[in-house]
C-alpha cells in the first residue's frame, strides 16, 4: 500500500454509482457521483456477483450447451467489468495516492478472483465439452464458434488443465505478479516525476521556442517552484527537446535523467523486474513451456518464437548499417562544434541535417501543428473522408477530469456510433505516453455501444496559448485515434470479441494505417496551417518533409528493435536464473543480438519499460514491427485503389476494423489485400532493402 495514504472508508452502499448501469448516455460512467470511495466496494459486491453466476453455470443440472454455458459466462460480471473499466482508466490517467492504494490492495484479489473463475474444474469441464462439439452444433454461428475456441484458449493457457497443486501455485504466482506490476508502474510514475529537469533560467534553454519556454514556467510552478523551468519526462528514453537545446549540458542532463529513472533509492524497478521475469518463467514452465515468451506467443499470429527471430534477425543488421551511416554524418556537424558526438547530441545534430540537408526546421514547423486544428481538421477530417463518419462535440456531458473533452461519433447516415473521448494534455498523477482505451465496450448481447477514449500527454502550454505540436505528436495522434477506430466501428454480438480484442501482434495494425494521412496531400494542407496567420505549410515544406522521410529511420528503427531484444531477452530466461545486474544483462543482451550502439539506446530500458512489466506487451512488443508489415502492404493497397476513397474505407471498415476477434486476424487482412503480406513494403518504407543509406 502507498505509505501515507489508506483504502478510503465505504460509503453507503445504496448510493455507489458503480453498482447500476449508468444512466447517462451511451452508459458514460458519471464521474461527477463516483468517488475513490466508491470502486473497493463495487469490486467486493462485483466479485461476489460473479461467483454467484458462475456458481449457477456449475450448478447447472442441464447438459451444457452454448447458451447455459458460454453465453452465461460472457454476461458475467457486469458489476466488476463496469467497476474495472472506470477504475484501471483513472489510474493511468488521474492517479492520486489513495487510488494507488485501493489498486495495491485489489490488484492480487482481483487476479485470484481470476484464477477462481478460470481454473474451476467443473466451469472448464463445461466449457470443454461445448468446445468438443462446436463443429457439429448447426445452431452455431462462425461468431458463436470464435466465442467458444476463444473462451477456451483462455482457459487452457490460464492453467485450466493442471492438477489441484499447479491450479495453487499459478494462483500463487498470478497473485504475486499482479502486486509486482502495480509496484513496476507506481515506482516508475513517481520516478518519472521525480527526475523531471529543473533549471533557474531561460537562458539554459536556448534553442526552445517561446511557448516551450512557457510550459517549462508552467511546469515549474505546478510543482510549487515558480520562478524556474521543469522540463518533465515522457515515457521513451528520447526525450523532444533534445532536439531543440542548445546549452550541451542541458541535454546530458535531460538524457541522463531519462535513462537513469526507476534505477535507485526506493523507487528502483530493477529488483521488481527481475522478480516479474523470473516468475513468468515459473509460470510459463508450469503451464508446459519453455520460457513466457513461448507461452504469449502460443496466442499470436506469429505463432512460435522462432518467427520472432526470423524477423528481428533480417531487420537488425540493415537497420544498424543505415544508423552507423547516420552517425557518421553527425559526428561531423559535432565537429564542427568541437564535441565528440554522444548520445544527448543525436537529436540535436539530425535537426541540422534536416535543415540543411531537407530545409526543415522542426521547431518551425510546430507553429502549423496547433492540436485543436490538427484533431478537427486533420485527425477528424481524415476519419469522415474515409469512413463518411462526423464527431459532433458533446459539452453536455462530463469527462474524469476537467480537460477531457467529448465527441459523438455518427455515421453517414446520421447513426449513432458511439462516443470518443479525447484526454491529451501532461499533468501530475498520468503515466506517459499515449494510449486508447474503453469505457463501455460494444455488444450487440450486452445492447451496448462503445465509449473509447484516447489519452495523450502533450505539454500543458501556458494558458491562453496554443498546444503547438512536434511533428512526432501530430502522429502518435492520428495513431492513437486508429485505435480509436478500431474500438468504435466494433460490430460484434459478443464484447469478448470486440474492437481491440485481437491478437497483440496485430492490434497496432489498424493504428499505424491511420498515420497514412497525416502527410495525405488533401489531408495535410486541410490542418498544417500557420496558428497566426493562417497561411498553409509551404509546398516546398511538404516536398521537404516527404524527401526526408527516410532520414533516421536507421536511428528509428535500431532504438525500437533494441528494446524489442530486451523484452524477448527477458522473457526468454529459465525460472532458475540468476540476474543480480540489470545492466550487465541488458548489454549482454544487446550485444547477443548485435545491436548494442553507443549512441543509440534502447526506446525503452529495462526499468521503465512500461510495455513490458506493467502493461500487456510482455514478450509482445515485437508486434509494432510484425504489425507494420501489414500496415505498409495495406498502405499500398490504399493507394493502389486510389488513396481516400470511401470504398476504401468501407471495405477496410466492414471487412477488418469491424470483426474485432469474432474472424482470425490473418484470414481478415487477405480478405482485404486478397494475399498473405508481403514485407516489401516495410522493407522499402524503412530504407531496409538499401542499407547504407541515409535518405
Amino acid at each position: 500500500m502507498t505509505a501515507g495514504a489508506a483504502v478510503p472508508s465505504p460509503p453507503d452502499a445504496a448510493a455507489n454509482p458503480l453498482l447500476q448501469p449508468s444512466t447517462r448516455p451511451f452508459e458514460l460512467p458519471p464521474f461527477d457521483l463516483i468517488s475513490t470511495a466508491h470502486v473497493g466496494p463495487a469490486f467486493d459486491a462485483g466479485m461476489a456477483q460473479q461467483r454467484d453466476e458462475i456458481a449457477a453455470i456449475t450448478g447447472n443440472p442441464e447438459p451444457p450447451t452454448f447458451e447455459n454455458t458460454v453465453v452465461a459466462l460472457e454476461r458475467s460480471g457486469a458489476v466488476l467489468r463496469r467497476a474495472s473499466m472506470y477504475f484501471f482508466n483513472l489510474t493511468s490517467s488521474t492517479s492520486t495516492p489513495e487510488m494507488q492504494a485501493v489498486e495495491a490492495e485489489y490488484s492480487p484479489r482481483l487476479a485470484a478472483h481470476e484464477d477462481a473463475i478460470q481454473l474451476d474444474p467443473v466451469l472448464f469441464a463445461r466449457l470443454d465439452a461445448v468446445h468438443r462439439d462446436r463443429c457439429g452444433d448447426p445452431t452455431l454461428d462462425a461468431e458463436a464458434i470464435a466465442l467458444i475456441e476463444r473462451y477456451h484458449l483462455d482457459f487452457v493457457l490460464a492453467g485450466a488443465r493442471l492438477d489441484p497443486d499447479g491450479r495453487a501455485r499459478l494462483t500463487e504466482l498470478n497473485q504475486r505478479l499482479s502486486v509486482l506490476s502495480t509496484t513496476f508502474q507506481q515506482n516508475l510514475l513517481r520516478a518519472s516525476e521525480a527526475a523531471a529537469v529543473a533549471v533557474d533560467s531561460a537562458d539554459e534553454l536556448d534553442g526552445l521556442s517561446a511557448e516551450a519556454i512557457a510550459t517549462a514556467a508552467e511546469a515549474a510552478k505546478a510543482r510549487d517552484r515558480e520562478g524556474s523551468y521543469v522540463i518533465p519526462l515522457v515515457l521513451p528514453t528520447g526525450q523532444p527537446l533534445l532536439a531543440e537545446l542548445r546549452n550541451r549540458d542541458v541535454r546530458r542532463r535531460l538524457f541522463e535523467a531519462s535513462i537513469g529513472r526507476a534505477s535507485a533509492g526506493s523507487r528502483d524497478n530493477g529488483p521488481v523486474l527481475v522478480e516479474i521475469a523470473t516468475l513468468r518463467a515459473e509460470r510459463a514452465r508450469l503451464l508446459g513451456f519453455a520460457t513466457h515468451a513461448d507461452a504469449m506467443l502460443a496466442d499470436q499470429t506469429a505463432g512460435t518464437s522462432a518467427a520472432v527471430d526470423e524477423l528481428l534477425a533480417s531487420l537488425v543488421g540493415p537497420a544498424v548499417v543505415n544508423a552507423q551511416a547516420e552517425a557518421e554524418i553527425l559526428r561531423g556537424y559535432a565537429e564542427r562544434d568541437g564535441v565528440e558526438l554522444a548520445a544527448w547530441d543525436w537529436a540535436y545534430y539530425s535537426r541540422q541535417v534536416e535543415a540543411e540537408r531537407y530545409s526543415i526546421d522542426t521547431a518551425a514547423l510546430r507553429p502549423y501543428f496547433d492540436l485543436d486544428r490538427v484533431l478537427h481538421d486533420g485527425v477528424f477530417h481524415a476519419a469522415e473522408q474515409v469512413y463518411g463518419i462526423t464527431l459532433v462535440p458533446r459539452p453536455d456531458l462530463i469527462g474524469y477530469h476537467p480537460e477531457v473533452r467529448i465527441w459523438e461519433v455518427r455515421g453517414a447516415d446520421g447513426s449513432v456510433i458511439g462516443l470518443f473521448l479525447g484526454d491529451f494534455y501532461a499533468r501530475e498523477g498520468k503515466r506517459g505516453g499515449a494510449w486508447m482505451n474503453s469505457f463501455v465496450t460494444q455488444s450487440f448481447l450486452l445492447d451496448t455501444l462503445p465509449v473509447i477514449v484516447n489519452v495523450l500527454n502533450v505539454p500543458h502550454p501556458a494558458e491562453g496559448e496554443p498546444a503547438l505540436l512536434t511533428l512526432d505528436s501530430v502522429r502518435t495522434l492520428f495513431h492513437e485515434f486508429g485505435h480509436a477506430l478500431h474500438g468504435l466501428f466494433s460490430r460484434v454480438r459478443y464484447p469478448r470479441l470486440a474492437g481491440t480484442a485481437v491478437p497483440r501482434d496485430v492490434v497496432e495494425f489498424p493504428s499505424q494505417v491511420n498515420e497514412m494521412w497525416i502527410l495525405w496531400p488533401e489531408v495535410l494542407t486541410h490542418y498544417a496551417r500557420h496558428v497566426q496567420t493562417g497561411e498553409p505549410l509551404s509546398a516546398a515544406v511538404v516536398e521537404a518533409l516527404l524527401a526526408s522521410e527516410r532520414w533516421g529511420e536507421g536511428f528509428r528503427t535500431s532504438e525500437y528493435l533494441a528494446a524489442t531484444v530486451l523484452d524477448q531477452a527477458w522473457h526468454r530466461i529459465g525460472p532458475d536464473e540468476e540476474i543480480g545486474d540489470v545492466d550487465a544483462f541488458e548489454r549482454e543482451a544487446l550485444e547477443r543480438h548485435g545491436i548494442a550502439l553507443a549512441l543509440i539506446p534502447p526506446r525503452y530500458r529495462s526499468r521503465y519499460f512500461q510495455h513490458i512489466f506493467g502493461g500487456g506487451y510482455s514478450a509482445g512488443y515485437y508486434a509494432y514491427i510484425w504489425a507494420e508489415v501489414l500496415d505498409a502492404d495495406t498502405v499500398d493497397w490504399f493507394k493502389e485503389n486510389g488513396g481516400m476513397r470511401r470504398q476504401n474505407g468501407d471495405v477496410f471498415r466492414s471487412k477488418l476494423l469491424s470483426v474485432g476477434g469474432s474472424i482470425d486476424a490473418m484470414d481478415a487482412f487477405r480478405s482485404v489485400r486478397g494475399r498473405d503480406p508481403d514485407i516489401a513494403p516495410l522493407l522499402r518504407r524503412r530504407g531496409l532493402d538499401r542499407a547504407g543509406a541515409t535518405g
